[in-house]
């Protein structure tokens, strides 16, 4: 092996990634050839036509939208992301002294013994950011490899949903669990909690995850795992980030198929769609994917879907992305609007796992509401680049909207989620709602959960079924707040838990009785957490500074907000996705 090859090789040692992602350190003097494998799934896209067409100039099976470090860790006959041995070994040195500078500064804060903040570079939380003492992580933002042998992959934590999928994708394959906005991290999808259509299958995000690179709140730098550190790997998994910062994380992959057979179920009562849940996702069932919407008490759809490389000929092909697309949500209410029986269709994979992207499910709707502008296809057509997920919250930290906006997801078990929709019809009446069947972690643990916060039970815990309340809360603050802490009581009666990515109400008492409080507090001490904010510090509602603070006259927030987003040109990102499906498909075999 040459010198760049060891040089190479001393560097993955460091970052704690295993010795098989060295294996072609010198291919820098020859480029290796791309296998049958990869050229057969280089293109995942497939080229049928769409029941809704747009004209696109049609898109080339080229390398995928992402910047990619350092060569696979496979075998000779695998295409690596890059052939040019040097960019890998300076794009490694260049991930180590990124990970030293963060290192360092953390470092400085925990011998100041002050407390700092995680700057990511972007949100698509709905609680507010700040500025003071923070440690910019913004440049981990790289899938470094893939293994198509282990179906794994190297990912810095700043990597969003879409350029993940893209890269696996083009590999042949895809995490189990990808979150539904493109914008959302993987750092975040660990850090946070994260549950989405497979997570009744394989459980939130995190679960996905084989290890993780973080840099302790003294400045040191570990790996944690099941096997390694294993109480902070487990620990740090939606505790937002308290315990430490994430510099790399490995991922677990499958096998990426062409579509998803998707199935649309309509249902007449809140218990009906809960029935359907619970039979779509018990052992036997052979579904990959499960959610459902209810657009009021006595009307929804439960939608399920198979990945599958050949779906049934006799269905027809729909995509989302495109700005002469449906809505998803709409999509559905006027599929079981206008059919009693379940309706099928094969929606290529991309576009299934970011189908709520544009809307932001039905957020959206509301920036027409606020304008008063009218909401049709062709509103909706012109207005496209604005109402995707990554300008949509931009605009609406920038606007103050969150501020009088209920987004909130809360997972309730099976038996009273019934009573939980209907309370929140009574004081709300925000409607659709979105239910999502959801595999419990075990405790203890920062994500939702039945069971008690210390229970150490072998026992698999009973599933959750999650419901986005996502709506226009009251205008009068002093009634938002009192709404939104009857919703927290309701929720704790109810034996229900809110996820911590949007506002938290409760106060620090009644917030640590739903989690183990001393299992948490020793972690903190044990790795020298404590000069972080704490998780109840980062969720929490400052309801003295939200009720004095002054509200801007209609419609300047509004403006403020698009001008914010404008500015963050998210728009350009957005057009330049490789996993769009620009050349609609058809199943023509």
């Amino acid at each position: 092996m040459n010198a760049q090859g060891t040089a190479i090789n001393a560097r993955l040692r460091l970052l704690a990634i295993p010795k098989c992602a060295a294996r072609h350190a010198n291919a820098s003097q020859r480029v290796i050839a791309a296998s049958q494998r990869h050229a057969s799934v280089s293109c995942i896209a497939p080229k049928r036509a769409c029941s809704y067409r747009v004209a696109h100039r049609p898109r080339s099976c080229a390398e995928p939208n992402v910047s990619v470090l350092y060569r696979q860790h496979v075998s000779p006959q695998s295409r690596p992301f890059s052939t040019n041995g040097s960019r890998s070994d300076a794009v490694l040195a260049q991930h180590q002294k990124t990970v030293e500078e963060i290192s360092a500064r953390v470092g400085e804060y925990h011998s100041r013994g002050e407390k700092f903040r995680i700057y990511h570079g972007g949100t698509n939380s709905t609680r507010p950011n700040t500025k003071k003492n923070l440690v910019d992580t913004s440049k981990l933002s790289h899938v470094l490899s893939i293994d198509i042998e282990a179906k794994t992959c190297l990912v810095e934590p700043n990597v969003p949903m879409d350029r993940l999928v893209e890269a696996t994708m083009a590999r042949g394959l895809v995490p189990p669990v990808v979150m539904e906005f493109p914008g959302i991290t993987v750092g975040g999808g660990y850090s946070g909690t994260s549950g989405e259509s497979s997570s009744f299958k394989h459980g939130f995000f995190d679960q996905t995850v084989n290890w993780v690179e973080m840099v302790l709140a003294d400045g040191e730098v570990v790996r944690v795992s099941p096997e390694e550190k294993a109480d902070l790997f487990h620990g740090a998994a939606g505790a937002v980030g308290t315990l430490g910062v994430i510099t790399l994380l490995e991922l677990r992959l499958q096998d990426a198929k062409k579509y998803v057979e998707t199935t649309y179920h309509p249902v007449s009562s809140m218990a009906e769609a809960i029935a359907k849940c619970k039979y779509f996702t018990s052992q036997s069932s052979r579904e990959d994917y499960v959610d459902g919407i209810m657009f009021s008490q006595i009307h929804g759809g439960i939608i399920t879907g198979r990945l599958t490389d050949t779906p049934r000929n006799d269905i027809p092909v729909q995509c989302f992305s495109a700005a002469s697309d449906p809505w998803f949500y709409l999509h559905v209410e006027e599929t079981v609007n206008t059919n009693f029986a379940p309706v099928s269709e094969a929606i290529p994979l991309a576009e299934y796992l970011f189908r709520y992207d544009r809307g932001g499910f039905w957020v959206g709707k509301s920036a027409f509401d606020y304008f008063k502008f009218p909401f049709n296809d062709l509103t909706r057509r012109w207005l496209d680049d604005f109402l995707h997920t990554r300008m949509m919250y931009t605009a609406l930290h920038a606007s103050g909207q969150s501020k009088r906006y209920v987004v909130q997801d809360l997972a309730l078990p099976y038996d009273t989620a019934e009573e939980f929709v209907k309370y929140t019809d009574e004081e709300f009446g925000i409607w659709p709602l979105w239910l999502c069947p959801l595999k419990q972690s075990k405790s203890p643990t920062m994500h939702p959960h039945t069971t008690p916060s210390c229970s150490n039970s072998n026992e698999a815990p009973e599933p959750l079924l999650n419901i986005g309340l996502w709506g226009h809360g009251p205008k009068d603050v002093s009634e938002f707040i009192r709404k939104n802490r009857a919703l927290e009581h309701k929720l704790t009666e109810l034996g229900g838990m809110k996820w911590l990515y949007a506002h938290t109400y409760y106060s620090e008492a009644e917030f640590w009785a739903q989690f183990d409080r001393e299992w948490y507090e020793k972690l903190r001490e044990k790795y020298k957490a404590t000069g972080l904010p704490s998780v109840y510090e980062k969720v929490k509602v400052d309801t003295k500074a939200l009720e004095s603070a002054e509200e801007r006259r209609w419609p300047m927030g509004g403006i403020v907000g698009i001008k914010k987003a404008i500015e963050s040109k998210s728009y350009v990102d957005a057009r330049k996705s490789s996993w769009k499906t620009l050349e609609r498909p058809s199943l023509d075999y």
